[in-house]
């Protein structure tokens, strides 16, 4: 959290000023636009604000909510994960069980996005060697590659829709033919 009006968070927090808070107020805190703040009302990770002469006004709960928030995108989770996070679980589960379950799912879902970037870069560093005077003969070398190689990376990347390497049945279909 950044400080608020030149004066730091945790003595925001210490102070009444946290007490009655314009949505202005909240969103310069966690360097947020005010339709940010209103969205996550909109969609129910924040509670409707109360109403002070028709301007939403907020308490110190926001804030905690907000640095949860701010605290679960700075992981990668998507504001459906943080609904989930919030409303996903049955009442009274505590906070250790329901960051754990997510983390875990959060987890599994970036090892196996690192495997896929790696597999990437594998097949990118192949391509920077390329050799051939036209795309056509790139595309002749990829398909006749993929008849001597039947490596588990290669079928890899056509899970992908990587397909470099890897031929496919109706590839050599039409090569038998010529």
């Amino acid at each position: 959290m950044s400080n608020f009006r030149g004066v730091s968070s945790g003595f925001l927090l210490e102070s009444r000023v946290a007490e009655d808070l314009a949505i202005s107020d909240v969103a310069r805190v966690f360097g947020l636009r005010t339709s940010a703040i209103r969205y996550y009302e909109q969609i129910g990770i924040l509670p409707p604000a109360m109403r002070k002469n028709g301007q939403r006004r907020y308490d110190n709960s926001v804030l905690f909510r907000l640095a949860v928030v701010q605290r679960a995108r700075e992981t990668g989770f998507t504001l459906e994960e943080i609904r989930e996070l919030f409303f996903g679980f049955p009442p009274g589960t505590r906070p250790p069980k329901r960051w754990q379950q997510l983390s875990q799912r959060k987890i599994a879902e970036l090892r196996n996005r690192m495997k896929r970037l790696k597999l990437m870069e594998t097949l990118l560093k192949r391509l920077e060697n390329c050799r051939c005077d036209a795309l056509e003969e790139c595309g002749e070398k990829l398909l006749r590659q993929g008849d001597q190689e039947s490596q588990p990376p290669s079928h890899q990347a056509s899970a992908y829709g990587l397909n470099f390497g890897v031929t496919s049945r109706r590839a050599k279909e039409v090569r038998r033919k010529k």
